[in-house]
């Protein structure tokens, strides 16, 4: 399989991914704000085939959600391409720099914190006009709610995208997919995946409590 084809395969697994766990794997946050993990793998595609790749499938996956399980229409496709582009765009760019543990996590800590500022503003601009709230009601809903929820979803995606970069690699790697250029960096710490882990549940937890599970 050439280089074309393997990128084509590449961008047609990923959308097909990212849109099976936004279309099972989304639930409500707070209000009409819905969490899905699929930026960790748009993240995913950009870490290991570069930022042209993330936004690529952004771009296609958002289309696709608009045409079949968005009710917010072309405005919330673009909030979601944004969204997306702005975390795993952003992550990749840097991991691209600097292709090295330290590299991914400052990549994806400057992408969650560059989505979460970038979101804030798009929901204050943007928010009124495709759900008919004064902007007003949107501005007191900026902290209580559009600020915890764009934290909680950077969080989950910075940290799922971290804890399965190495696994996916390997197997893209074994199947032929990557080539032997693409390096898999050092064995991340012991004690980095588990404060990985330990914000995820947090996160978790704090969702299940927001939504009056627990």
């Amino acid at each position: 399989m050439n280089s074309k084809a393997k990128n084509i395969t590449a961008i047609a697994m990923l959308c097909a991914v990212s849109y099976v766990v936004m279309v099972f794997g989304r639930f409500p946050v707070v209000l009409f704000l819905k969490y899905d993990p699929k930026d960790a793998v748009i993240a995913l595609g950009g870490l290991i085939w570069g930022p042209m790749t993330s936004c690529i499938v952004s771009v296609i996956v958002s289309f696709l959600e608009m045409l079949s399980v968005s009710e917010t229409g072309i405005i919330g496709c673009i909030m979601n391409i944004i969204s997306s582009c702005s975390f795993a765009c952003t992550a990749s760019a840097i991991y691209k720099r600097k292709r090295t543990l330290t590299g991914a996590v400052i990549g994806l800590t400057v992408g969650s914190v560059t989505m979460t500022a970038v979101m804030m503003l798009w929901n204050y601009l943007v928010t009124p006009l495709y759900m008919g709230y004064p902007r007003e009601a949107v501005a007191k809903l900026l902290i209580p709610a559009f600020l915890p929820f764009n934290l909680l979803k950077s969080g989950l995606n910075g940290g799922f995208t971290f804890l399965l970069y190495k696994p996916v690699i390997t197997a893209l790697r074994k199947g032929g997919y990557v080539t032997a250029s693409v390096k898999q960096g050092k064995k991340r710490p012991a004690g980095l995946i588990l404060v990985t882990v330990m914000i995820m549940i947090s996160c978790i937890l704090f969702i299940l409590s927001m939504n009056g599970i627990i």
